[in-house]
């Protein structure tokens, strides 16, 4: 197969990419200079032997230990747990500045179509929970997208805590953030709006 093709295919399977992005994305390549395109193969590259997934939260973080600087830090709260689908999510309530309490990436929502929980880490979750109220948890948070796919993984998710830990407080993200919007590209106030209006 003729390399631009086949690098713009695998440009396509990225999220939200399609082929016109696609293809814009091997004409800059092909545009830059040897040293970006080799500093571009070198990170990619680097991701397999230097990028971890945490122990604890399920984020993927650099570096050798198995715990991320955010779950290994005992300043944060551990009486707050933010469950979010993704690790951009996770990335964007951090930028917030607003959340000093820990995290669990749930792997991403549930398909409306299918209606089908795998892949999705709730069983990891829930197995955590009694570890976690030894350490002090009192409220879980779910931040998940405001949309159709994103509100019924929180009444999944919400619906099995309560199972497994009915004395935890079980809260979700206000609507400071309009229906259909992804916590990503949510902007600090409306993502402390978010978190100041959870019930």
């Amino acid at each position: 197969m003729d390399p631009i093709e086949r690098l713009s295919r695998i440009f396509e399977r990225f999220p939200g990419i399609g082929p016109r992005q696609a293809n814009r994305f091997v004409a800059y390549l092909l545009r830059s200079s040897p040293s970006l395109r080799r500093e571009l193969v070198e990170s990619v590259q680097q991701l397999g032997g230097s990028v971890h997934q945490c122990q604890e939260c399920m984020r993927y973080h650099a570096g050798d230990s198995k715990l991320c600087n955010i779950c290994s830090n005992p300043e944060r709260d551990h009486e707050h747990l933010a469950i979010v689908a993704s690790d951009t999510d996770l990335a964007a309530l951090e930028r917030s500045g607003t959340y000093r309490g820990q995290y669990f990436v749930l792997g991403g929502t549930i398909s409306l179509a299918s209606e089908k929980t795998s892949g999705l880490r709730i069983q990891q979750l829930l197995r955590t929970l009694p570890e976690r109220q030894l350490g002090g948890l009192e409220e879980i948070i779910l931040a998940f997208p405001a949309n159709p796919e994103g509100d019924a993984t929180a009444v999944r998710v919400r619906e099995d805590i309560m199972v497994h830990a009915p004395d935890l407080r079980v809260t979700a993200l206000g609507r400071g953030l309009s229906t259909g919007s992804e916590l990503e590209y949510a902007d600090p106030e409306t993502l402390k709006n978010a978190l100041d209006n959870r019930r």
